[in-house]
């Protein structure tokens, strides 16, 4: 879900280290919304068009901590210096692909992300005008509010010669994040970053880049059905308590998930997306059918399968992409059967870059 509402933020104002630069194996952020440049940035561009991937946040065990970016799917951001915005204010001119979303900058994602932004960077002398292009469905299970937070930010930090390093960029997105489901940053760092990420923790924000050997084949099987389901509800679903034994085990398969990651092991990969034991049984039933579609993936030959962040998409893991077609069409036929549901397939890579800059205008 896309849509934002009022928010206190849970963070407190504490200072900003130096920006990290884009491709690093660690990066610690002590959470500020403040200025973190002394003099005015001027734009160096007229115009940029930024996108940013979709989301497959939790992973299974790794609830709130783990997430990952998926190639070919996402939104955009065509942002431009316009003298009939006031000067340090962002206007959303048009929004394509919804029409559910506020143009309202202050309650839209896109429009809350690129203010956190602008603060950054200290800009008072200049407004921006703000086009949106939705890729992505709301209350997807795919970060549709974090792909429009990571390309708003990431078009206006280019816009001003790109100053700001990705640990900014994430906290600018997650500004944006916490008024729609709270304040977690499995769906905004990968959109940003690319690949895998852990969240080493929240206060101070940590993020560890988790690589995925280049010469090893991945491909996600995402299955979207008709259905939404909005991140506060199935939050809300959540235990409020857990035993000792589902806390060990869930630890054990979110480290094992880690170094499948990093091993390249895609079997390995598939097993622990599919154990959690604590998040994925509250929420399974409220999606209809999608505890027949995960039947349905392994059975396939999926090497293992869960809920995509909230729902209600669900998304397996496979090594061969012919392979992994024919696993979507076994969950389609089960959302179907079980569900009641429509829904629709796509085999997707690994995204390795996350939000970025696709075109510009110099001045």
């Amino acid at each position: 879900m896309a849509i934002c509402f009022q928010f206190q933020s849970p963070l407190k104002p504490i200072t900003f280290p130096a920006s990290t630069p884009k491709k690093i194996p660690f990066l610690r952020c002590k959470a500020s919304f403040s200025t973190t440049t002394a003099t005015e940035l001027e734009p160096v561009f007229t115009s940029v068009k930024s996108f940013a991937p979709a989301t497959v946040a939790n992973l299974g065990p790794g609830f709130d901590f783990l997430g990952a970016a998926v190639d070919g799917l996402g939104d955009y951001v065509s942002l431009s210096v316009d003298s009939s915005v006031s000067p340090g204010h962002v206007s959303i001119s048009e929004i394509s692909g919804s029409s559910k979303l506020s143009p309202n900058p202050l309650f839209n994602c896109a429009g809350i992300a690129a203010i956190a932004t602008m603060k950054m960077l200290n800009i008072r002398s200049f407004g921006l005008s703000l086009k949106l292009e939705k890729g992505l469905p709301l209350g997807s299970g795919l970060g549709s509010s974090a792909a429009s937070a990571a390309a708003a930010a990431v078009a206006v930090n280019e816009l001003f010669g790109a100053k700001l390093g990705v640990d900014q960029l994430v906290l600018a997105g997650l500004e944006s994040e916490a008024k729609v489901s709270g304040y977690h940053a499995d769906n905004i760092a990968p959109a940003i970053m690319g690949g895998f990420v852990l969240i080493k923790s929240y206060d101070p924000l940590e993020l560890k880049p988790l690589i995925f050997p280049q010469n090893q084949e991945l491909f996600f099987i995402l299955v979207s059905p008709e259905f939404e389901a909005p991140t506060k509800k199935m939050r809300a679903a959540l235990p409020t308590e857990i035993g000792m034994p589902h806390h060990v085990w869930n630890c054990s398969q979110a480290s094992a998930l880690v170094a499948s990651v990093l091993e390249g092991d895609v079997v390995g990969l598939g097993k622990a997306l599919s154990s959690d034991k604590i998040v994925e049984p509250k929420r399974a039933p409220l999606i209809p059918g999608m505890e027949a579609v995960k039947k349905a993936a392994i059975n396939a030959g999926a090497f293992g399968c869960t809920i995509s962040g909230a729902g209600p998409t669900a998304v397996a893991v496979i090594d061969n992409e012919e392979k992994g077609k024919e696993i979507g069409q076994k969950m389609v036929e089960a959302f179907l059967e079980e569900g009641h549901l429509r829904s629709a397939a796509m085999v997707k890579r690994l995204d390795r870059v996350g939000a970025r800059l696709i075109d510009s205008v110099p001045r």
